[in-house]
């Protein structure tokens, strides 16, 4: 596979080699990070919760740090600081003590991700509601045009969600962890792009704790951190580049 602007097909070396995510944002939209467990301290970006004002029945915006009031955003962002190490991290906090959200208030956040100044968003989270189908449609698009990779969890149940149906997102699904220096592998068949460890992983979580856990939100960021490392090494690729990159060093690229 080859990508433009590149004379062969690039390889694992050429694309990761060295690479730390140095100079890279990761945007991670999720339940909040606690920046003082020893898996995520390091470059901590701009943190921002939004969440739903009953009164005024709109979406509220504070700036500013904020504790992971559940421990799943801090287990997303202790894995793409164990693949990208120097990239920072911004925590946008969408969701609420019970891993649940309204889907204003996670386009609002995914808006203001794309926003931001990041190059990267982690999304371990989508809804199933059709309603927001365009919306979220019309972010995701914005992303891509604005150069911006969005990386996305799949559903974990056999049925659709959003964004992680579109093709303008880098759709992610769980795979067993391997001894493969880079286990990324090709999905058989969309809507799903790449499989990546989700599988009995050891994560972090709120409060210091370590768990250890299944699901395709683990997945995403190990795969966030990856494009971290590339843009980090190439700034100049863009959303379908990145992509295309990722199938080419995958481990099962070509079979």
């Amino acid at each position: 596979m080859r990508v433009p602007g590149i004379s062969a097909a690039p390889s694992r070396e050429w694309a990761l080699g060295g690479a730390t995510g140095a100079g890279i944002r990761v945007a991670l939209v999720d339940s909040g990070v606690d920046v003082t467990h020893p898996a995520v301290t390091g470059l901590v970006g701009p943190a921002v919760t939004f969440s739903w004002d009953m009164e005024a029945e709109a979406v509220d915006r504070v700036e500013g740090p904020h504790d992971d009031v559940f421990g799943h955003g801090t287990a997303c962002a202790g894995i793409i600081r164990a693949v990208a190490p120097e990239c920072e991290i911004s925590s946008v906090r969408v969701l609420g003590s019970r891993l649940t959200g309204r889907g204003e208030v996670f386009a609002e956040g995914l808006r203001w991700a794309v926003e931001s100044g990041a190059q990267v968003v982690n999304l371990s989270l989508s809804t199933g509601k059709p309603d927001f189908y365009g919306l979220f449609h019309e972010i995701a698009d914005r992303a891509h045009h604005a150069g911006v990779v969005l990386v996305c969890a799949m559903n974990n149940v056999p049925a659709p969600t959003y964004p992680s149906e579109y093709a303008s997102v880098i759709s992610v699904a769980a795979t067993d962890p391997s001894e493969d220096d880079v286990p990324l592998l090709c999905a058989a068949r969309p809507p799903a792009d790449f499989g990546a460890p989700g599988i009995d992983v050891s994560v972090a979580w709120a409060g210091g704790a370590t768990m250890v856990m299944t699901g395709n939100s683990f997945a995403a960021p190990y795969v966030s951190g990856l494009v971290a490392r590339l843009l980090s090494k190439h700034p100049g690729l863009r959303p379908y580049e990145v992509k295309s990159v990722l199938r080419a060093i995958a481990t099962n690229a070509g079979a």
